[in-house]
């Protein structure tokens, strides 16, 4: 029997233990389990890995950075997005991935036109340097924005959306059950010309969402992002990545 899983702290409400399950049973795949490992402290991954023989293991909030110490080697993405969402074990090692990469730059590309030329992160963990590569890397302008401005990030007051601007939300404000929060940017700023793209997928459209689609931007949540992602993650177990 294989065991996956995923680690992170609370899990209650999480994509992957439901995915991979329907993933086996639709496959037929009989000797493979997807388990979640709730760590409340990071120093506990150590003894989960004494105790149980694991053959891959997604990372969620908040341990997409704290892991990195306790890894034996990052691959490329994973090393400069500086933030890991997926493990792999090979003649064992701990391996470090970042396949929220390619997730969220195959759900985004197809809302990409020649207008959109700069991209507002709101958030700075792990999830926001991965947004932050992706894009990058697909030739928009990055800026990050917070609740508190820093050396990295703009605050959200000072957020002057313009025609084109991309906004991502890589927050959890808005996630079930909190359903009733939302960044607190001006979206009156908003126009058709803006893409809103959220993380959140629990409820499937968030306060975030909806506020931009009332000002006619294009909206996407980050559902299909969780899908791809996975499916990266399924390959890199099975050495097909």
């Amino acid at each position: 029997m294989k065991t996956f899983g995923l680690i992170g702290y609370p899990l209650t409400h999480s994509f992957s233990p439901s995915y991979f399950a329907q993933k086996f049973d639709q496959e037929g795949i009989i000797d493979a389990e997807y388990l979640s490992f709730e760590l409340e402290n990071i120093e506990t991954f150590k003894t989960l890995l004494s105790k149980t023989k694991i053959d891959g293991l997604n990372v969620t909030i908040p341990y997409k950075e704290e892991i990195i110490p306790f890894l034996d080697h990052l691959d490329e993405t994973a090393a400069a997005v500086g933030a890991v969402n997926t493990i792999g074990f090979e003649s064992e090692k701990c391996i470090g991935y970042n396949t929220d990469v390619i997730g969220f730059q195959e759900s985004i590309k197809s809302l990409l036109s020649g207008i959109h030329k700069k991209a507002y992160i709101l958030g700075t963990g792990g999830a926001a340097k991965a947004v932050k590569y992706a894009l990058l890397s697909m030739g928009l302008e990055v800026q990050f924005v917070s609740r508190t401005a820093s050396s990295n990030a703009i605050a959200y007051e000072s957020l002057k959306i313009k025609s084109g601007d991309v906004i991502v939300n890589t927050t959890p404000l808005g996630m079930y059950p909190k359903i009733d929060t939302c960044p607190a940017i001006d979206y009156d700023q908003l126009d058709a010309s803006n893409i809103l793209f959220d993380l959140v997928y629990n409820p499937h459209k968030t306060l975030f969402l909806d506020k931009g689609a009332a000002q006619g931007a294009l909206t996407k949540n980050g559902l299909e992002m969780l899908y791809f992602q996975a499916e990266a993650a399924w390959k890199i177990w099975n050495k097909e990545a």
